[in-house]
């Protein structure tokens, strides 16, 4: 009866076996990817067809679109050149801004 009951509790105090590093990365591996595919999926992806509209819009700018600029200003293009845009902005008043900066064609509706 000893024999067993120390048997027993020889079994009993081992420790259980250290995975490897091998097997923990293997572990790791599957979070890590799901980790990145939802970083792509929610942050990066939907900012890539963003800006890739932006740039469509901003390659499309003709004389007479009505645009509203970063800085807030609402004006009508009256010249497109390679890097800027001249908007009016008033009756006699004309500014040139720099093509990226216009962030939106306004809608007849917007007046």
């Amino acid at each position: 009866m000893k024999s067993m009951i120390a048997h027993v509790l020889a079994q009993a105090a081992a420790p259980a076996p250290i995975p490897s590093v091998g097997e923990q990365l293997a572990q790791m591996l599957p979070m890590f990817i799901m980790i990145i595919a939802i970083f792509y999926f929610v942050i990066y992806r939907p900012q890539k067809q963003q800006r890739e509209k932006q740039q469509d819009m901003i390659n499309q700018l003709k004389k007479g679109d009505k645009v509203v600029t970063s800085g807030g200003i609402w004006g009508t293009v009256t010249n497109v050149g390679k890097e800027t845009a001249t908007l009016q902005v008033a009756e006699n008043a004309k500014i040139k801004v720099v093509r990226a900066h216009i962030v939106r064609l306004r809608g007849e509706e917007d007046d």
